[in-house]
């Protein structure tokens, strides 16, 4: 197999040997398990800041597009009909615009929070799930890189 590429620490990331650092990679281990964590820190903010910049934008996407909305039609509006059904249309269209643009940075902020929440450790609803599909997928990534690797391995020798 292609198990001489793995390695071969234990699963706290000790050397193999008693964890007492022989080989001499104590210093690299000890940047290793440092770096882990901040890089994964700042995929999560980077995750959190995409999900939540693209609702808030998006939010004010809709606004700006009700707001453009009423400019224009009520105008239209005005001209070619009595005064209460124009009225009563803007009205409507002004509380959908507004109702939704609220909604999506309601929505927004309830994922900036849920993301600080799981930043921060204060384990969140549905961060066992959110774990949980990592994990998998984590898995099925090895999986499929060894079956390449057997593949590639098989052609080489046949």
């Amino acid at each position: 197999m292609a198990d001489h590429h793995r390695d071969n620490r234990g699963v706290l990331g000790g050397s193999g040997f008693g964890d007492r650092g022989y080989g001499g990679d104590h210093g690299q281990q000890q940047h290793h398990q440092q770096k882990q964590p901040a890089m994964m820190c700042a995929l999560k903010a980077a995750t959190a800041a995409t999900a939540g910049g693209s609702m808030l934008v998006l939010s004010a996407l809709i606004l700006a597009g009700t707001v453009i909305a009423l400019t224009v039609a009520t105008p239209v509006l005005v001209i070619f009909s009595p005064v209460i059904v124009p009225a009563g249309i803007a009205l409507a269209l002004m509380a959908a615009g507004f109702v939704t643009s609220g909604g999506l940075g309601i929505a927004a902020l309830s994922v900036f929070s849920w993301m600080y929440k799981y930043l921060t450790g204060k384990h969140p609803p549905g961060a066992d799930q959110l774990d949980h599909a990592k994990a998998r997928l984590a898995s099925k990534a090895r999986d499929i890189k060894e079956a390449a690797q057997n593949h590639v391995d098989q052609a080489q020798q046949g």
